[in-house]
């Protein structure tokens, strides 16, 4: 009889387990499996696209090897360029100036320890870009680092020098999103589908 009660408690607890187990990975695949979604996966793409290509971001990713400085995105003065590794040339380098934090005071050198424009092999280049061509270009692993998509939202949902937007010093315009909002667009965007727009999309 007790051994009968105790095979009785071992299939029940091994009932539960299986059960526990199908359900988590029921869940896990509902999400893996969410319907494709082109008109809201566009749509949460231009809300990302209008963070991009704000001076915040488009600053740091400009057209040519020249960064851009202020809300008017002009040239960086100094004549400061690019450089092979994104970090500037010869005696010219980003850190002579931008420290690993904002320096105080009004429109001061921004700051962050990784602070540069992304390297020549790799430009990522926002300035100019319609929504279409930039959602190609962010979804290219050719283009976008070597990312995957998993990869790209934790790009831009976590990287520090990525978060310095929301944090850019006195005297600096902010996102149109705040992080948050922003990540959330991302994920939206990559989870309905990370459709690109059409060609005439703004």
């Amino acid at each position: 009889m007790k051994k009968l009660a105790a095979i009785t408690v071992i299939l029940l607890i091994g009932s539960a387990i299986i059960l526990s187990f199908k359900t988590e990975t029921a869940k896990v695949n509902t999400t893996a499996t969410l319907p494709k979604d082109s008109v809201g996966s566009v749509k949460a793409f231009i809300s990302v696209y209008k963070v991009l290509m704000s001076a915040r971001c488009m600053n740091c990713h400009p057209s040519g090897d020249v960064p851009l400085q202020g809300d008017d995105s002009h040239l960086h003065t100094m004549n400061v360029k690019r450089g092979a590794d994104g970090h500037g040339m010869y005696s010219v380098r980003c850190s002579n100036c931008h420290q690993a934090e904002n320096t105080r005071g009004l429109h001061m050198p921004p700051g962050n320890p990784k602070w540069g424009l992304p390297p020549a092999n790799m430009r990522m280049v926002f300035q100019g870009r319609t929504p279409r061509e930039l959602a190609l270009q962010l979804l290219d692993p050719k283009q976008n680092g070597g990312r995957t998509k998993a990869q790209l939202i934790d790009h831009m949902a976590n990287d520090a020098l990525v978060g310095w937007a929301w944090h850019p010093g006195d005297g600096r315009t902010l996102p149109p999103l705040t992080r948050p909002a922003f990540a959330a667009q991302v994920r939206a965007w990559i989870a309905k589908g990370a459709y690109a727009p059409g060609a005439d999309a703004k």
